[in-house]
């Protein structure tokens, strides 16, 4: 039960980042410890801020997966990988596709 509260709620935060920054007007950062760029260094405002918006979904949907498939596994090391996967692998891949969306839209 408290494994589905914490995963539930990491996941819940993903999905509220996202929704935070598809509605923010001015340029979103990667919460990565870098300021986000001006508007005026950006090629396009709005796909930049849809693109980091589709990543943090993304991670909410990997958690949410994560926590079906720890249901289905139950308490065991194999649950403990699963986690690793799900919440360490995607935010490597989400680095490397920040690092994508800042050299295709910055001018």
């Amino acid at each position: 039960m408290v494994y589905c509260i914490i995963m539930g709620f990491c996941a819940l935060l993903m999905y509220s980042i996202g929704i935070t920054q598809l509605r923010s007007e001015k340029p979103v950062g990667f919460y990565s410890g870098e300021k986000p760029p001006e508007a005026e260094q950006l090629r396009d405002v709005r796909a930049w801020n849809r693109k980091h918006v589709m990543m943090w979904i993304l991670y909410g949907v990997t958690i949410t997966i994560g926590l079906i498939g720890g249901l289905i596994v139950g308490d065991s090391l194999l649950l403990a990988l699963l986690e690793c996967g799900c919440l360490l692998i995607p935010v490597i891949f989400m680095i490397l596709y920040h690092r994508k969306l800042v050299k295709d839209y910055l001018i």
